[in-house]
């Protein structure tokens, strides 16, 4: 299942499906958990849904095991970008304060839940079965390990149940019309031929002439993009640790402290080498790490003497070393001499005028840093990068230029007029989920557009974007097909339908208990 949830996670069914689950899932680890300490943040409580309050250590379970099912879907494709999309936290929240709502509603709905149904369900859940049967001592065991205890469990159970019996019979008044399942027939049965016109900002870039002040307020208003890279040119001290390495002593117990703690370096075909056989080679290993520790140390007591006054030169005479410069750089383009040394290259830009930075110890050796020059991010004069404003400011009008003209043919279609439209004919076709319109990009947007079309609404009120572009369509002809099969398999086409229509007519109850409750999250939480 996961495999096909993360092959169809963009797809809009398996987002419904997914809610569902999560809803379900977090669900039921909120009612089971949710007897904590309540004093977990300063005001006592994560959120508030009327008079229940929620404390913040049931916020983390229920954000973390939201995360972890994310993380099962996308695999490693859930990056921290991926993750700040779905919005883990607003999720979270959302799921608490929908759950508690629903649990509330049930209890005021007067649902009640027997002993007998308490069982049946606790009985009924695998982790608790031996052999497909309910076994109790494994129950037992199972919650004692999770430090629940069974009249706590159970009561969970009990409010669970509670819970999908208010959500029943909220899906219980969904209705599907013969209409509605005429709808779904026909759109799975007919044919549709239609008339389109596709307008690319390409087709009308070459229209469009720019005046010098379109520019200059372009530039204006994104400057951001035009905006060049700080610069700075450093001068720098590095020190190379290994250079001293050589008259450096190291003590017996030197070097059985390092053999012991670096033991899996020092491997054969058999597994770890005694001490006796690489004895040169972990003294070696030693005296070059106590060489880079004298090295530092020494570097950081030269740049602390010379600090106050920023005299790198002087840095360089302690240590023997010269100063060397850069010429100017970006921290995206760093000069060839510090292209390997990121960190180096991000101290730099942290420094201030005449100050000392470092040590900063590198692969390469220990830097000790300053500026020498800085040149701040600045937006160039419209004059110097003209061109690029121009191509830029061209692109965003063909863009808007398109749109329009798109919705003017749109406009002509649905008035029935076709007089001087270059359009294209798609030719008979069926609806395919995957939205291969014939001569128009697949779109399931507009094929989804195509199949509502009908001889009294012959073209919608707006184009279709699709890509880069937008399409202006109009129905030139649909073919009903199989009709006569549509008495025998209404029923059957209803009962399809009928799943979407209870988790809106669910939806639609929630969305109306939330408006009407008193919901509060504790400012710190936003905080995070």
């Amino acid at each position: 299942m996961l495999g096909i949830m993360r092959k169809y996670k963009q797809s809009i069914v398996i987002k419904v499906v997914f809610g569902i689950i999560v809803l379900s899932f977090i669900g039921t680890i909120f009612l089971v958990w949710g007897k904590g300490d309540q004093a977990l943040t300063p005001s006592s409580y994560a959120i508030k849904v009327d008079r229940t309050k929620i404390n913040y250590e049931e916020f983390q379970r229920t954000y973390y095991r939201l995360r972890d099912i994310y993380a099962q879907i996308y695999g490693g494709a859930m990056t921290p970008e991926v993750e700040k999309q779905l919005n883990l936290k607003k999720q979270a929240i959302d799921t608490i304060i929908e759950t508690t709502l629903v649990r509330n509603a049930a209890k005021n709905m007067g649902i009640s839940v027997s002993k007998d149904e308490v069982q049946k369900a606790v009985a009924a859940i695998p982790n608790f079965q031996k052999n497909g049967s309910f076994d109790f001592s494994q129950y037992l065991q199972i919650l004692s390990a999770s430090r629940i205890t069974p009249k706590d469990f159970e009561e969970s159970q009990k409010e669970e149940l509670m819970v999908r019996k208010a959500q029943e019979k909220i899906k219980a008044r969904a209705q599907v019309s013969d209409d509605e399942a005429l709808k779904l027939f026909r759109k799975k049965n007919d044919t549709v031929d239609l008339l389109v016109a596709a307008v690319s900002p390409d087709d009308v870039k070459g229209e469009i002439k720019l005046t010098d002040q379109e520019l200059t307020d372009f530039l204006a208003k994104n400057a951001l993009e035009f905006k060049s890279s700080e610069k700075i040119s450093l001068a720098y001290v590095r020190v190379e640790p290994t250079k001293g390495a050589g008259n450096v002593s190291v003590s017996e117990a030197d070097i059985q402290s390092w053999y012991q703690k670096h033991i899996d370096r020092y491997q054969g075909k058999n597994g770890i080498l005694p001490l006796t056989e690489v004895k040169d080679k972990v003294t070696e290993d030693a005296r070059r790490f106590k060489a880079g520790q004298q090295a530092y140390e020494t570097a950081a007591e030269a740049v602390n003497k010379s600090k106050a006054a920023g005299d790198l030169a002087a840095v360089a005479r302690a240590l023997g070393a010269r100063v060397e410069e850069t010429a100017p750089f970006t921290a995206q383009q760093p000069v060839p001499a510090l292209a390997d040394d990121a960190e180096v290259v991000k101290r730099a830009f942290l420094l201030k005028q005449n100050e000392l930075g470092g040590p900063v110890e590198t692969p390469k050796g220990i830097y000790i840093l300053k500026i020498k020059e800085r040149q701040p991010a600045e937006v160039p004069p419209l004059a110097q990068i003209r061109a690029r404003v121009e191509e830029k400011a061209k692109a965003a009008r063909a863009v808007e230029l398109a749109k329009k003209r798109a919705e003017e043919i749109q406009t002509k279609l649905a008035k029935g007029d076709t007089a001087g439209l270059k359009l294209q004919q798609t030719g008979s076709f069926v609806f395919d989920p995957k939205g291969s319109v014939p001569n128009a990009a697949p779109s399931a947007d507009l094929m989804e557009a195509a199949f509502t079309l009908t001889d009294k609404t012959p073209a919608p009120s707006a184009p279709v974007k699709v890509g880069g572009r937008w399409i202006a369509f109009r129905l030139k002809q649909r073919t009903e097909r199989n009709a006569a099969a549509f008495a025998g398999e209404k029923e059957k086409i209803k009962q399809q339908i009928l799943p979407q229509k209870q988790e809106e007519e669910l939806q639609k109850w929630i969305k109306e208990l939330r408006a009407k409750a008193k919901i509060e999250i504790n400012p710190a939480l936003k905080e995070q």
